[in-house]
């Protein structure tokens, strides 16, 4: 019996929902599973396991990926809080290319992502003291690592709240018709 939830929710991102098993001692939940997480896409081994805190509602982080050699798979969950999380198709050639899916996610919910490598990933904390762990298929390369600015308004992402703590680095991010110049997955 799995321990997840798989959902489909387009361009080959999955919603990931942890199944609880609880009594009156208190409770299990799993994080991760390799066999149970094969039949949702994931087929590598962890490289690197992030927790991010955001004190801030309306706090926006993102969009950000790598290319190979360490393009990467993450698995994420919402573990406190509400965030909207988007995920960007930026593989060349791809007929979704440029496309996003947009989901909001709870940990009270157990919401979580599985997003496969060539999609850049941000989010919006929807409510304060949003908490989320990653798992990644590759390890962090900051040679590697590109990224796209939240507000450019070529990507259309309809943020829920008024954009809040935008990173200096995330603000400088090329806008898409500068960005995307040579990389490839």
């Amino acid at each position: 019996m799995s321990r997840f939830e798989i959902a489909e929710f387009g361009l080959g991102v999955k919603g990931v929902k942890r199944l609880t098993l609880g009594d009156a001692r208190g409770s299990l939940t799993r994080l991760f599973c390799a066999q149970d997480l094969a039949t949702a896409g994931w087929n590598k081994p962890i490289s690197q396991v992030n927790w991010v805190e955001n004190n801030m509602r309306g706090t926006v982080r993102g969009f950000h990926y790598q290319i190979a050699p360490f393009a990467e798979d993450k698995l994420l969950f919402c573990m406190d809080g509400e965030m909207h999380d988007v995920v960007i198709d930026v593989r060349r050639g791809s007929n979704s290319f440029m496309q996003h899916v947009a989901v909001n996610l709870s940990a009270e919910r157990g919401d979580g992502l599985l997003i496969p490598a060539g999609f850049a990933h941000g989010y919006q904390c929807l409510s304060y003291d949003v908490k989320l762990i990653y798992f990644h298929s590759a390890s962090h390369s900051p040679s590697s690592e590109r990224g796209l600015n939240p507000l450019d308004p070529t990507l259309k992402i309809k943020w829920p709240l008024a954009v809040e703590n935008l990173s200096e680095r995330d603000q400088k991010h090329a806008l898409i018709n500068m960005t995307f110049e040579g990389d490839q997955f």
